[in-house]
């Protein structure tokens, strides 16, 4: 029966009804936003080219051969436009991408304000997500990918597309999507999946927020890995190893930044936290990071703290 009514309405949108084009692409929309992020690491990137392969598909439609399925014409629509911008504008990038760790704590970091930096991802918990495929460090490793290659492995590993189907997306061949493919798995793995629900990472992300709160920076370096990293874009310097983030946690966040409240949130597919900054214990309490993090086991493996108001909207 969905069948009959996709098909009356893929006939009324041919026919020029906006209203039955809408009720066909927009099941789909979340997950062409989250392809359109990994490929171009940033939220407001993908809502952009999300619009824009929407209206491409609506003024190509006539071309839809319904060779494939409308999702897979969609995400050949998508994916080359995000490849178009690729094209134009430069990687995004994290703290660690810019140079080295910082040996000591910076109290007086400057934003570098001119640098196209990740964003993270949030948005509504479903299936469409695949959790593990918008998880941080995943989306950062793609973003050190060629356009061609990042295409070919989100299209292959994480959705599930066939190499012909890749090659067809791409204008190709599929021995060069093969050659892609086995490149891209070389420097950016698909994490393995992870609960989608997992408590034990929530209480270990209820227990960051409780020790920058109170200050514990014994509590804070007990939830890490040794090889833990923080940064903190748009801020340059980050840090690396327990006792390097213990310090900078000890001398900046829980000595001179002033009180700090957390709320949970979700971002990257898994539990984050939203910090809140006041002067005085009595607030008020000003939106100050987003910050994502990745997990080894129960531990914290990286900490990305994204600062800046605007990362709140979206919550």
């Amino acid at each position: 029966m969905a069948e009959v009514f996709l098909d009356d309405d893929l006939s009324r949108a041919l026919a020029g009804d906006d209203a039955a084009f809408g009720r066909l692409v927009g099941p789909l929309q979340p997950e062409l936003r989250a392809h359109c992020y990994r490929m171009l690491g940033s939220i407001h990137d993908a809502d952009d080219a999300l619009q824009d392969a929407l209206v491409r598909a609506w003024r190509g439609l006539a071309r839809f051969e319904r060779r494939s399925s409308l999702r897979t014409w969609l995400y050949t629509v998508a994916t080359r436009v995000c490849l178009d911008a690729l094209a134009h504008r430069g990687r995004r990038v994290l703290p660690v991408d810019l140079g080295p760790a910082s040996d000591h704590p910076v109290a007086t970091d400057a934003p570098a304000a001119d640098v196209p930096w990740l964003t993270p991802f949030t948005g509504p918990d479903g299936a469409y997500e695949q959790r593990e495929a918008v998880q941080l460090a995943f989306v950062a490793a793609c973003q050190h990918l060629p356009g061609n290659q990042r295409a070919a492995l989100l299209l292959f590993d994480v959705l599930g597309f066939t190499v012909a189907e890749i090659a067809t997306t791409m204008d190709t061949t599929v021995a060069s999507v093969n050659s892609a493919l086995q490149r891209a798995r070389a420097r950016a793995p698909l994490p393995a999946t992870q609960p989608a629900d997992d408590a034990r990472l929530r209480h270990t992300v209820a227990g960051f927020a409780g020790a920058l709160e109170r200050g514990d920076a014994d509590a804070f370096v007990a939830l890490l890995t040794a090889d833990v990293t923080w940064s903190m874009p748009p801020l340059p310097h980050w840090y690396s190893g327990r006792e390097a983030v213990r310090g900078f946690a000890a001398a900046v966040p829980m000595a001179h930044c002033g009180s700090w409240r957390h709320r949970p949130v979700r971002a990257n597919g898994g539990p984050a936290v939203a910090s809140y900054l006041a002067d005085t214990p009595s607030g008020p309490y000003r939106p100050w990071s987003v910050n994502v993090f990745d997990f080894a086991g129960e531990k914290i493996a990286a900490i990305t703290s994204f600062i800046g108001a605007e990362y709140f909207e979206a919550f």
